[in-house]
């Protein structure tokens, strides 16, 4: 997703966003310690990615 688009979205639709991902993250940190090999190993830096830009972006819009 890019930046413009997280800017885009409202304060309640961000806090969702970011417990959507915490929880793909805890899915994916929880596969990898299981089995010890990912399809795709990339998501995990993605999603941690995504999620500080959409935790940046709330609180920029919560100080407002």
């Amino acid at each position: 997703m890019k930046i413009v688009d997280i800017r885009a979205q409202t304060i309640e639709q961000l806090e969702y966003m970011v417990l959507d991902l915490e929880k793909e993250l805890f899915k994916l940190k929880n596969e990898l310690a299981g089995s010890r090999k990912l399809e795709k190993p990339h998501l995990i830096w993605e999603k941690k990615k995504q999620k500080a830009q959409a935790l940046t972006i709330l609180s920029e819009k919560k100080k407002k």
